[in-house]
């Protein structure tokens, strides 16, 4: 196998009685596709709780810059210059030089703590934070007058933009996976390299309204009757289909800065990091789960179907194989999902003889066109492998 342009993820994942992702109603999402109304999962949903995954796979093991998103990374650049030994007001005033000089977003009219604030989440990688802090702090140094500090700010952000542009995964690894798109004029935008779409269900939504109540220990045991609070909320229960996919030449080039024209062209080892990230990745979307109420739903599961697929031609989703929803009372569900994949694979294989190689895990009894059934270890592994060393 040469090297894959790109790597698709597929999944199927069950979940009962669950409120995986809430609507500003507070009731599960829904989509409306092909015959019925689904339950789903925002791809904003899944990839924070990949990326904020604590476990052997988390992103953060793999010990590459990350990034904040918050709208207080203002504040906390102040504070660490105040930790880093610059007095209290000369940070704040480099804060605000910053925030005026287009950093993040504008807030030229705002002073004190109300300036540290933006005015949207913005992704900022810890070595660009850090590079901030220790600029401003020798210019702080070097100047006692406000406005003689928030020039000097302002003139190094515009003089320094490339310089930090240029830092390697000076945005952090979730941007150089996710995307970062901002408004600044100072930071730079970021393609993001893996793609992951809505989750739904591959049945009709199945949704009831759950009644519950809150009993008062201390009234009970007095004698009052009642309940110290009656309440609902609307659970879910489903089996989903994900869909993922990695745009390697944009993963090796975010990773590496290099261009994505000519991530094939580098060394192994440049492709080494972003091999990595893809086993870490394919065992999080396999086995790190979404979801709200998890004190009262436990929500966790791991994928009962995965199939990864890699080759040159553009990716194509297989939601496709479940436009008829499948009806609720279908005997092996799960089963008869992973005989849709198939199918649909098999009739795509002979209209557009795509040659892509593929690999699955199953936990039933499963066939798959073209491709070789693994344990969730190999098929990370064989992922990494097609990445760094094209190995089929």
């Amino acid at each position: 196998m040469t090297l894959p342009r790109f790597l698709q993820i597929h999944t199927l994942h069950n979940y009962p009685a669950a409120l995986l992702n809430r609507d500003d109603a507070g009731l599960a999402k829904r989509l409306p596709y092909g015959d019925r109304v689904r339950t789903r999962i925002s791809s904003q949903c899944l990839k924070r709780h990949w990326r904020m995954a604590d476990d052997a796979f988390a992103l953060k093991r793999l010990e590459v810059p990350m990034a904040v998103r918050s709208r207080e990374t203002l504040r906390l650049i102040r504070d660490q210059l105040v930790a880093a030994g610059v007095a209290e007001e000369q940070a704040q005033q480099a804060a605000e030089g910053l925030r005026a000089a287009g950093l993040l977003d504008k807030g030229k009219d705002r002073k004190g703590e109300d300036a540290l604030e933006t005015g949207q989440a913005v992704l900022l990688g810890y070595a660009e934070i850090n590079y901030l802090v220790q600029r401003c702090k020798t210019l702080a140094a070097e100047h006692d007058d406000e406005k003689a500090l928030k020039a000097a700010i302002a003139g190094f952000l515009k003089d320094e933009k490339k310089n930090i542009e240029a830092l390697r995964l000076g945005s952090g690894l979730e941007s150089a996976l996710f995307g970062r798109m901002v408004t600044s004029d100072v930071l730079a935008s970021r393609d993001a390299a893996v793609y992951v779409a809505h989750s739904f269900t591959v049945h009709e939504a199945q949704v009831e309204n759950d009644y519950f109540t809150v009993v008062d220990d201390l009234l009970r045991e007095a004698g009052e009757t009642g309940s110290a609070g009656i309440f609902d909320t609307e659970l879910a229960s489903g089996l989903y289909y994900g869909y993922v996919v990695v745009d390697v030449p944009q993963l090796v080039a975010n990773l590496e800065g290099v261009s994505a024209g000519d991530w094939a062209r580098v060394a192994p080892e440049q492709r080494a990091l972003a091999g990595r990230v893809v086993q870490h990745l394919l065992h999080l979307v396999a086995t790190v789960s979404p979801g709200a109420k998890r004190g009262s739903t436990a929500p966790f599961e791991w994928a009962k179907f995965m199939l990864v697929e890699a080759g040159d031609w553009q990716p194509r989703s297989l939601a496709g194989a479940f436009q008829n929803a499948l009806p609720q009372n279908q005997p092996a569900l799960r089963k008869a999902a992973v005989e849709r994949i198939a199918d649909e694979i098999a009739q795509l294989d002979a209209a557009y003889e795509a040659p892509l190689a593929r690999r699955y895990l199953a936990v039933d009894a499963a066939q798959v066109p073209g491709a070789q059934r693994l344990a969730l270890g190999a098929l990370a592994n064989w992922a990494q492998n097609a990445v760094t060393r094209a190995e089929a």
